[in-house]
């Protein structure tokens, strides 16, 4: 006979499936013909400012913006929520208590993903682009946040931050990179460290210049008023699909973790039944 598959397995096996899609989606580099068009008129030193104000806004928002984000939502309330969910999936361990953290990360991520759309375009139509940064920044951690308290994740520490700024990286790479990237994130969610001692500022430096790269010409195009809107409405765009590898990922740090606990309990239940017999 064929065993039916848990609630619990079959979450995990639609999570896998799920991160293999949005790798596949996203696995070559594709120019739009909007970028093709500005290439030639964005000046060459707007990629090494933006490297720049990226990295500012990382820094500023790490150590000394956590405290102010944390106050535009409840975390008290959300953790009381994993707890609540957590408690109801292992109790009852249907499907409805299993989708329960997806269905409230995505509807958190999908607040900040409006509030980051009339910001976006909002400065776009009045040509502010590079300002705009330390926001959208603010935003895009805002969000992230809120996804990991879904999952129980904190997001304080250091090695949490790097995580996070990984999970950015991760989310807007191609190709090799992306694979290795995707490796690393794997690793620490399976070990709980990462391979190397890598510093946080290069960690900045390395995920601020992946943002640039990718927002390059938007960020030119919100500078110019009026037509700037179609550049700002990109902030959304770019929020969305790092929103979506973010909660993938606390997904499956939540699951896997979940599965190494009942391996365990069920390694200690055998041994006991070993000792007592």
């Amino acid at each position: 006979m064929i065993k039916r598959k848990s609630p619990f397995e079959r979450e995990l096996e639609k999570l896998e499936k799920q991160e293999r899609a949005f790798l596949d989606k996203y696995s070559e580099e594709t120019d739009s013909r909007i970028n093709r068009l500005l290439k030639e008129k964005v000046p060459d030193k707007l990629q090494n400012t933006l490297d720049n104000a990226f990295a500012k806004a990382f820094s500023l928002i790490s150590q000394k913006g956590t405290g102010i984000i944390e106050k535009t939502y409840q975390k008290e309330k959300m953790e009381q929520n994993f707890d609540v969910n957590q408690y109801a999936a292992e109790r009852k361990n249907t499907k409805k208590e299993w989708t329960a953290f997806s269905r409230q990360s995505k509807g958190a991520a999908n607040r900040n993903l409006i509030i980051t759309s009339a910001s976006g375009i909002g400065l776009g139509i009045l040509g502010i682009g590079i300002p705009d940064i330390i926001l959208f920044v603010g935003l895009q951690l805002r969000s992230i946040y809120e996804i990991a308290l879904q999952y129980g994740c904190t997001y304080e520490e250091e090695q949490e931050q790097r995580f996070i700024l990984l999970l950015i990286r991760g989310a807007l790479s191609h190709g090799t990179e992306q694979k290795d990237i995707d490796d690393e994130i794997n690793h620490f969610i399976d070990t709980g460290a990462f391979a190397d001692k890598k510093e946080m500022d290069l960690c900045i430096a390395e995920t601020s210049s992946c943002l640039s790269k990718e927002l390059l010409y938007m960020k030119f195009l919100q500078g110019i008023p009026l037509v700037g809107a179609v550049g700002g409405a990109f902030d959304a765009i770019y929020m969305k699909r790092i929103n979506r590898y973010v909660e993938l990922k606390y997904r499956r740090r939540f699951l896997y973790n979940k599965r190494k606990r009942n391996c365990l309990e069920q390694a200690e239940s055998l041994a006991d039944e070993a000792v007592r017999t």
